[in-house]
């Protein structure tokens, strides 16, 4: 027992050492661990921190080119791509601008030819059950591990996804949505041509750089607006500076005008219309094709083809707006000669009724944006404020003209009571200034017709053969207008003289009237008193240009000073005649007188009465 228990003691014992040493090896070994364990998260924190660190570095570079950069985008995109697809270990990475229809391409990195090239040709458009269809319909991010094992691409429903791999050969998709107040704007994409996805870190780190993007494209659209703004404020008060340094003159603001709206509307060339309720004239342009321009020379006043902008306008008093004019129907000139592709045609309009239009027009398909339209809208409104503003100073200038040609002609006839010739003077200088007229005439109604008084500036041919025939016989030129006159005693209006019948039977005298004399458009108005022709007063214009209503009133204004001045030189030469018969008779009964005083001085004396006879007689 007892040897057995020392032997079994020793045993004992030497379980007891190895228990003991076994434990100690067990307590050393979780040390060790703990050791390796302290090790890797230093080494993980180092990388986390360094991670870190160039995550902000970049987040700081990409909001110093936002804040340097205010309107380059492709400038602010760059940096963020290039920044984005090297930190997450990307190979490439594209930036989405969303339309409301699909995603355009506007911002690539590294990106493989063939794809860009696809995408440019090919929007993104999302169909049904696509990740694309599925990141619009949630605006959230998505991840898409292996893009070659996506059913969209093996069944080939997600023409996108086959582009990406065949194209790119992507096989892993980060896409993250760009929103702006929660709506859609675009998408900031990472792609890898392998299969590893994405970390948590770095999908968060591309959502701030797409909040970045989004933060950028407000920016740029809010220093766009402004400059815009800006510029249109510019033109606008440059084109009112235009306005009030040229009073009455419409050419140099019109030409200020469509030059401002051609340049700040981007577009190539522009036009400018005037209409007058039945046709329009081109009175401004501005860098138009030459092959246009003088197709616009030659054809004059116009009216518009039917279906054309122009009649569009007329019909509807609106903006007309035409996205690629190769597609119309209507094939307008602007667009076969001039090259237009894009237009936009804007009304000038004066209390509703249509005087005229604004259009500017691009060469490439690429229509005008809201503002364009707004700024070519507030020229419209300037052109017609101009038109405006032009006609009333005309109005008043016409007037002090009229006034001051009607002082002029009363104070020659005060100043010449009697004299004809001084008065008849400037009354055509002024009548033929005044209505823009070449020549002028003033007939005096005679027992058979009418005579020629006062040609003045006719041709020396047609001044000489109205001196060798100054009576115009009616009987003989039944047709002419001064019959007209004859008859109704009525203002008498020609347009064109080559139209009338004298003129188309061969009437000598409208013949020569008009053929030698070279008069086309004919206003004669007649002189009345009371009910009694006396006369007429003829303007003719050597081109078909009819009169207007205030240069027919002011003619009937000058007619009527030549017949008080023809009346005031019958009434003075009447009074004249007058006095002298009653001078004549006063003499006559002086002598008379004197001769019977005689008589009764000198009774049964006949010398001295046949003497103051004799002298009464001679004197007499």
């Amino acid at each position: 027992m007892t040897r057995r228990s020392k032997a079994a003691g020793k045993p004992g014992k030497a379980r007891r050492r190895k228990t003991a040493r076994s434990k100690q090896r067990n307590a050393r070994k979780p040390a060790r661990r703990s050791a390796a364990t302290a090790s890797e998260q230093v080494a993980r924190l180092a990388r986390e921190l360094h991670e870190a660190r160039e995550q902000l570095t970049a987040t700081a570079e990409v909001l110093q080119a936002i804040s340097g950069s205010a309107v380059d985008l492709q400038q602010v995109f760059a940096a963020m791509l290039e920044k984005a697809v090297r930190i997450c270990d990307a190979k490439f990475g594209n930036i989405y601008r969303w339309d409301g229809e699909a995603f355009h391409l506007v911002a690539s990195h590294n990106t493989p030819r063939a794809m860009v090239e696809a995408r440019r040709r090919s929007p993104l458009r999302p169909s049904l059950e696509t990740p694309v269809a599925r990141m619009v319909a949630t605006k959230t991010a998505v991840h898409i591990h292996d893009a070659a094992s996506h059913s969209g691409y093996t069944a080939r429903t997600d023409p996108g996804a086959v582009v990406a791999v065949e194209r790119g050969g992507v096989r892993t998709i980060l896409m993250i949505p760009m929103l702006k107040d929660d709506e859609l704007i675009g998408s900031f994409s990472l792609y890898r041509q392998m299969v590893r996805p994405f970390t948590d870190k770095q999908i968060e780190l591309v959502q701030n750089f797409a909040a970045q993007a989004v933060i950028a494209i407000e920016n740029t659209r809010l220093v766009t607006a402004l400059r815009q703004s800006l510029e249109q404020q510019t033109a606008t008060a440059d084109v009112l500076r235009v306005i009030s340094s040229s009073p009455g003159q419409l050419e140099p603001v019109f030409n200020t005008m469509l030059e401002n709206a051609t340049r700040i509307c981007e577009a190539k060339f522009g036009t400018l219309f005037l209409f007058d309720g039945e046709t329009f004239d081109v009175v401004a342009t501005a860098k138009v094709p030459p092959e246009l321009a003088e197709f616009q020379k030659r054809r004059g006043r116009f009216q518009p083809i039917s279906g054309g902008w122009l009649d569009r306008i007329l019909q509807t008093k609106q903006t007309v707006q035409t996205a690629d004019a190769a597609a119309e129907a209507t094939p307008v000139s602007e667009a076969r000669l001039g090259g237009a592709r894009s237009a936009v045609c804007v009304p000038m309009l004066k209390d509703d009724v249509l005087i005229g239009a604004i259009a500017v027009y691009r060469q490439e398909v690429r229509p005008f944006i809201d503002k364009q339209i707004e700024l070519l809208t507030n020229f419209a409104a300037q052109a017609v404020i101009a038109i405006d503003n032009t006609r009333l100073l005309n109005e008043l200038r016409q007037s002090l003209e009229q006034q001051t040609a009607t002082a002029d002609v009363l104070r020659v006839i005060s100043s010449s009571p009697g004299a004809l010739e001084p008065v008849f003077e400037p009354l055509f200088e002024n009548a033929t200034r005044l209505c823009d007229a070449q020549f002028g005439a003033l007939f005096l109604r005679t027992e058979r017709g009418f005579r020629n008084v006062r040609p003045h500036d006719a041709s020396s041919e047609h001044g000489e053969s109205w001196q060798r025939e100054p009576e115009l016989i009616l009987a003989e030129h039944p047709h002419i207008p001064l019959a007209q006159i004859a008859q109704t005693k009525r203002t008498v209006h020609i347009a064109d003289l080559t139209q009338e019948e004298a003129y188309l039977e061969g009437d000598p005298l409208m013949l020569r009237f008009v053929d030698s004399a070279g008069a086309r458009t004919m206003l004669i108005v007649p002189m009345l008193k009371g009910n009694e022709l006396i006369g007429a007063f003829g303007l003719y214009r050597t081109e078909v240009r009819p009169f207007t209503d205030k240069q027919i009133a002011l003619l009937t204004n000058f007619a009527a000073q030549a017949l008080i001045a023809i009346e005031n030189a019958r009434l003075l030469s009447e009074l004249r005649r007058r006095t002298d018969d009653l001078t004549e008779s006063l003499e006559q009964q002086t002598a008379t007188s004197e001769v019977l005083r005689v008589i009764s001085s000198s009774q049964g004396e006949l010398e001295p009465v046949f003497q103051a006879m004799l002298e009464n007689a001679v004197r007499i």
